[in-house]
């Protein structure tokens, strides 16, 4: 999949373009091309919250965006949030989205929650950039098997996930609980085929594995290198993917 040697580069319809390093210290561009980018309140309501923004072509991202974030919030249903893009260029698109939700289930430290998610596929790293080489099953059993709800303990996590358990609409449920019976809980659609977890370590004991991190995506890391489940989004064509959160 990955090639080691290009730092941040990909190729899209022959053009070779050049990302900034946001991770310099593994030579990666990290966190996608929105993170720091002003959005615009749309619709403002108790229940209700829509932004926009507009992604102009650059050089690392030559391409014309309409990004529009709704927020709705249902007492039963939890809080959904749809991003959905429309090409406003002229040429053909790469796109993906990926959300950074922590999930945090009680007050209970981390190590004792238990998480389950139904995953039969692991995507494998290089140890020294994270850089994707390739994937492996999740045998059952193995510390990755959350099939069934497992206490995290001890074990870190930052690995994409794939071949998602579904239910008969096609979500995808992910579920924390901690000892003390709250939760929370993610759903996401079909066109999420990817699910990042981290148990957000850091070297700062106050900011150590205070939430789990669970990203539903719509293809892997390094995927505008790799190709890997890119969405090609036509001009004029629009491209939404939602998840839903609920807490108890």
């Amino acid at each position: 999949m990955a090639q080691p040697d290009r730092d941040g580069a990909y190729t899209w319809d022959g053009q070779e373009i050049q990302t900034a390093l946001t991770e310099p210290e593994r030579g990666n561009a990290l966190h996608g091309l929105v993170s720091f980018q002003l959005f615009t309140p749309v619709t403002v309501a108790e229940d209700e919250l829509v932004l926009s923004t507009r992604l102009f072509p650059s050089t690392g991202y030559p391409f014309h965006l309409l990004l529009s974030v709704h927020y709705a919030l249902d007492p039963e249903e939890g809080l959904t949030t749809t991003v959905t893009a429309r090409n406003l260029g002229e040429q053909d698109a790469p796109y993906g989205v990926c959300p950074h939700p922590y999930l945090v289930a009680g007050t209970e430290p981390l190590n004792t929650w238990s998480l389950q998610v139904e995953a039969a596929t692991v995507l494998t790293v290089t140890e020294d950039r994270l850089l994707p080489i390739g994937t492996a099953p999740v045998e059952p059993g193995s510390e990755f098997d959350f099939r069934s709800a497992k206490v995290l303990g001890e074990l870190f996590i930052d690995h994409a996930f794939t071949d998602l358990g579904r239910d008969e609409k096609g979500q995808l449920t992910v579920t924390v609980t901690a000892p003390g019976g709250t939760g929370v809980q993610l759903a996401a659609g079909p066109e999420c085929p990817w699910l990042q977890v981290h148990t957000g370590d850091r070297p700062e004991p106050e900011n150590d594995r205070l939430g789990l991190a669970v990203e539903p995506m719509t293809c892997p890391p390094d995927a505008f290198r790799s190709g890997t489940d890119v969405v090609r989004l036509r001009p004029g064509a629009e491209h939404a993917a939602a998840w839903t959160l609920r807490g108890w």
